[in-house]
């Protein structure tokens, strides 16, 4: 009987103390979303106000009343020239950004080569590199090949920076693919390029949409390589419509929060579609690493 007591009293506590973490864990989650949710609140709700009307209505207040034409505006001025311009470099970018990790993950995490942990390392090492320290020597590269002021010259840097970080995540990745499947593809009469293609592609799909989200949203955010490579208003990127937006509407702020919001729609819609790739890319990584 001592025995039981002391089980039930044992149990309960450990419920009590469960209780308490959810609690707890519940309460910073919702502080959290708070957090978070508050600045996308005060853009959009913002967003549809007349240019005054910050000043005389709370920024949470809801618009009274509704003002669409901060959108027209931004819609009328060139907002879908500079959007689908910074569509192409970021698609571009991660097709080649993709394509090149994976070819280069494959051999550094199944295959053994004399050089295969200097080179791995010398990856590794390239992640610790500013990306901001290289502007000037790109910036004379690009315009000693002829780039300058085009969108090509955004790719290159593009895709170079975001290669150490995708090739040491698909790297860890590839190495948590059982060998026996790879043996099997084998047996079976496939070569190198084959079980690549047919079997270590397929299966590297949640990593590869991790690397696509992550480095997709870094390029679209992307401002300094657009600013210093981009002079030409038919060639400027999204990021540089928020600089020429602020500058002829400095004092118009709701016409700012609209850009703000068009701009980041894209991504939010984005990750809605794509978070439990995301999510599984990322919790593979993590467990089976």
């Amino acid at each position: 009987m001592i025995e039981r007591t002391d089980t039930a009293k044992s149990y309960r506590l450990s419920r009590i103390k469960s209780k308490i973490a959810w609690n707890i864990a519940l309460f910073f989650a919702v502080l959290q979303l708070i957090i978070t949710l508050t600045p996308f609140a005060f853009m959009i709700l913002n967003s549809f106000r007349k240019q005054f009307d910050m000043l005389q209505q709370g920024v949470f207040h809801l618009p009274d009343p509704w003002y669409f034409k901060n959108y027209v505006e931004v819609i009328t001025h060139g907002f879908f020239g500079f959007f689908f311009r910074s569509v192409i470099v970021v698609l571009i970018s991660l097709v080649l950004m993709l394509a090149v990790s994976s070819f280069a993950s494959y051999p550094l995490a199944r295959m053994k080569f004399k050089f295969n942990a200097l080179i791995y390392a010398a990856i590794v090492a390239m992640m610790s590199v500013p990306m901001h320290v290289t502007l000037i020597p790109i910036f004379k590269l690009t315009t000693a090949v002829g780039f300058y002021d085009s969108l090509k010259s955004l790719i290159g840097p593009y895709v170079a920076f975001a290669l150490p970080m995708s090739i040491f995540i698909l790297t860890a990745f590839m190495k948590t693919i059982p060998k026996e499947i790879e043996e099997s593809a084998e047996m079976d009469g496939c070569n190198r390029y084959q079980t690549f293609f047919w079997m270590f592609l397929p299966l590297s799909k949640s990593g590869l949409s991790t690397l696509a989200i992550y480095n997709g949203v870094a390029m679209w955010n992307e401002f300094a390589f657009a600013n210093t490579f981009l002079i030409s208003p038919e060639n400027k990127t999204l990021p540089l419509a928020l600089g020429q937006f602020k500058g002829e509407h400095a004092l118009n702020i709701p016409i700012n929060m609209a850009v703000l919001t068009l701009s980041v729609l894209p991504m939010i819609i984005l990750f809605i579609f794509f978070q439990e790739k995301l999510v599984k890319g990322m919790i593979a990584g993590a467990v089976k690493g």
